[in-house]
């Protein structure tokens, strides 16, 4: 699933919502030691107690570091078994499954949104959509789709390692569209993803993997570009709302494509994690933690899915990736982490110069 993870790169979370009313307690008390505040001008008065709210801040910061990275791991850790859980569906009508996971991931996400911002709110956040919104939620309409019926046609590691160059992919489109700055560093970067999609799109002529497969694959990582680079534009989008219409819509373009929606227990128990828990779930986790961290730290943890991904695939089912997706993805792996270490390594920079 899915990373926002962007260019520049410490800008990727711009499409986390935006979450109002995080207070800290600042330490004031009264001279007297009573605990109490009054004015300016009363018994006393009151005054910053320095230290304790020095201590207090970094305590905050420090749980809130912690935290944010543990929910992060934990959405990547929830995205990185979807092609496992995909393995164990034993359905063959990918539009059935489509249906069924689109289906699940909208009520998780639906209770979601009532629990955190009740019935009126999420009223509103629906009103409020604009066209950016709904371009994202095509998108991920499109990319939760495609990722299901690639399944079909490709090895895990092929879809998510060419979907590992999503934040680079954007800021190539980024530049295309709206000419925006691009470092030198972030074009070489992009120049070996593109060698990177390029090595492992070659296994397809070798016919050692379908070339539908990996079309679909792109097709994912455009689209996840495309939305990453609509929500670097326009800050405003609410990525849960946006997902959740995007769900909703593969639902009812899903049912009336299926053939039939009869499933099995066994596969009605998979559908509902491939649903609930690994998209819904896993978004949910991203969107709590990723504000909480900064932007490189949350898309270097997010890369874990593709690291996962292909692991646990191999344990469960067997599935080995060919050499040309091993190399090629290696390539693709060690420019995004190259790219978001060099990212860090300026912002820490610019952090100290100022």
């Amino acid at each position: 699933m899915p990373v926002l993870k962007q260019v520049p790169l410490r800008e990727v979370i711009h499409w986390v919502p935006a979450f109002a009313g995080m207070t800290g307690w600042v330490g004031l008390r009264r001279d007297d030691g009573s605990g109490g505040m009054t004015g300016r001008g009363g018994h006393g008065g009151f005054r910053w107690n320095v230290g304790q709210a020095r201590m207090a801040s970094a305590i905050d910061s420090g749980h809130s570091l912690r935290n944010g990275t543990l929910l992060v791991f934990g959405s990547a850790l929830a995205w990185s078994f979807g092609g496992t859980i995909g393995r164990f569906i034993s359905i063959t009508d990918s539009w059935t499954i489509v249906f069924w996971r689109s289906l699940f991931a909208a009520a998780f996400l639906l209770g979601f949104l009532l629990w955190r911002d009740g019935i009126g709110g999420t009223v509103r956040q629906v009103r409020a959509m604009g066209w950016p919104s709904y371009l994202v939620s095509f998108c991920f309409f499109v990319a939760s789709t495609s990722f299901v019926i690639a399944l079909k046609y490709t090895t895990v590691a092929n879809i998510l390692l060419v979907q590992a160059g999503v934040p680079l992919l954007a800021a190539l489109m980024g530049w295309v569209l709206f000419r925006e700055r691009t470092s030198a560093a972030t074009w070489t970067a992009i120049a070996l993803v593109l060698i990177g999609i390029g090595i492992m799109v070659w296994e397809t002529l070798s016919q050692e993997v379908s070339l539908a497969g990996d079309g679909l694959a792109i097709l994912i990582a455009v689209m996840f570009s495309t939305a990453t680079v609509t929500t670097r534009r326009h800050a405003d989008v609410r990525m849960t709302i946006a997902v959740l219409v995007g769900v909703v819509a593969a639902a009812c373009v899903a049912g009336v494509m299926a053939g039939s929606h009869a499933v099995s227990v066994a596969n009605l128990l998979w559908l509902i994690l491939f649903g609930a828990v690994n998209l819904g779930l896993g978004l949910v986790l991203f969107t709590n933690g990723a504000r909480m961290i900064p932007a490189a730290a949350a898309a270097l943890i997010g890369t874990m899915e593709t690291v996962l991904g292909p692991v646990w695939v191999w344990l469960f089912h067997g599935e080995m990736p060919g050499i040309y997706t091993v190399l090629g993805g290696a390539i693709v792996f060690a420019a995004l982490i190259g790219h978001i270490a060099v990212e860090a390594f300026r912002d820490g920079a610019r952090v100290q110069a100022g």
